[in-house]
Order: C-alpha cells, then structure tokens, then sequence
C-alpha cells in the first residue's frame, strides 16, 4: 500500500551560494506517484531545490525530508534516481558499459541495463562511446542511469533539453507509466508547452515559489489561455503585491 505521507517535505528552504541568498524560505510536498513539474526561467533556483532533494546541497536554514528520511541520507542512496542537468556518464565507455558500472555501484540486477536502455530508446547505441553520441542521445545516457534498480523518486533536471519534439513527448509517456507504477517524479524545466503533462507544477522566480496547483487550477486561477500566459499574469502579480 502506498503511504499516505508526501515523497517530499519541505520547510522553509534556504540557500546562501557566494554570499547572497539563492532560496528564500521555500516550503512544499510532493505526494508520492505524482508528476511535478519544477518550472521557471534559466537561473531562479531549479537546479538548487533539486541539488537540496538530493542532499548534495549545502543548506542555510529549513528541513528536507525525503522518502521519510533527512535528504542525502545513506539509506536514500538506492531510493532515489538523480538526472542532473550536464551528463554524469563517462564519454570513453559505451553506453553499455556506463551502465553496468553504475548499476554494480548501485546494486542493481544486470537485467536492468537492457531494461533502462531500450526505455530511452538507445537500443541501436548500446555498444557506441557515449563520447560519440549526439546531444540528445547523451542526455538519454544520462537518464538511463537514473532509471537503474527501482527508485521510489526520480529527480530529473532539465532532462529534455536538447531533445526533439517526438522524443520528448516518449519521454513524457515514460514519466507517465513510470508514475502509474507508483514512482515519484519530480522534473524540472523551463519550456512552458511541457508544463501541461504534469499533476501538478510549482512555478518559480528568482529563488521563490510564485504558485504551487495543478496546470489546469493555475490557468483558472488567473484566467489565462495557457501556462505561458499565466506565468507571466503571476509575475504581474507579484510584482503588484506590497512587500
């Protein structure tokens, strides 16, 4: 039975990089077997929060729980999938072989190898140098390391950029059956048109939570079209609210 309790609490994050302070008291949940998107521009704190999910992220003040545990805590390590935004594979070793180091790091079966490579849709790649393969390809390298073993929340950061549209939309249907598997995703972007396959979306600003609901709440809550416009109505928003 999947626990009632969120994948993710936090409370009041804050984060101080180079003297000034990056996350300004951010405070969410995440329920468990949900999509939910981290959307904003380039440069407002996405990669942060995810590095803060992950327990890689050194911390001001404020409480990230995860899976029921302290983030970045050592019995986390194997419950958890982390994409980051520039791949983490090694660009000497083919695609194969990236795979089964890292599923021996993370104890996963080997049968998981070809499982987590057709999912990406790099079958004709297996035996190909990730050092050769093209951007997009890379980036789905980099993903299949993700998927490896059974993590209960996947932390992806920017993890279609660079991909075109028919392979993004696979993605999005892999992100779907995964959370209909009971899976956690939290996936972080800055294209407005993917912000629609979510449950639900935080939208950020320079280091703040400007709203937090499902994509279809968001465009009634400001009477807007679509999310672009919506976004753009709650930074107006923001902008006319007393400090």
């Amino acid at each position: 039975m999947m626990s009632s309790s969120p994948a993710v609490r936090v409370r009041d994050l804050r984060v101080v990089r180079g003297g000034r302070e990056v996350l300004h008291g951010l405070s969410f949940d995440v329920p468990r077997g949900r999509v939910v998107g981290l959307l904003g521009p380039s440069g407002c704190g996405k990669t942060t929060v995810m590095r803060a999910l992950v327990g890689v992220q050194i911390v001001r003040s404020g409480q990230v729980t995860v899976l029921g545990e302290e983030a970045g805590s050592p019995g986390l390590r194997d419950r958890v999938g982390y994409a980051t935004q520039a791949p983490a594979v090694y660009g000497d070793l083919t695609v194969a072989e990236n795979l089964r180091y890292f599923a021996s790091v993370l104890r996963a079966p080997r049968g998981d190898v070809d499982r987590v490579i057709e999912e990406v849709g790099l079958t004709g790649n297996r035996d190909q140098p990730v050092g050769t393969l093209s951007g997009g390809q890379h980036s789905r390298a980099n993903l299949a390391v993700a998927l490896l073993g059974s993590p209960e929340l996947l932390v992806l950061d920017e993890p279609t950029v660079g991909l075109d549209p028919v392979l993004r939309r696979e993605l999005w249907t892999l992100f779907r059956e995964l959370a209909g598997r009971g899976v956690t995703l939290v996936v972080s972007s800055h294209v407005m048109d993917e912000a629609g396959r979510t449950d639900r979306l935080l939208l950020m600003r320079e280091g703040r939570i400007l709203a937090d609901g499902a994509p279809a709440e968001l465009r009634e809550r400001t009477g807007a079209a679509d999310l672009e416009e919506a976004f753009l109505r709650l930074i107006d928003e923001t902008a006319g609210s007393p400090a």
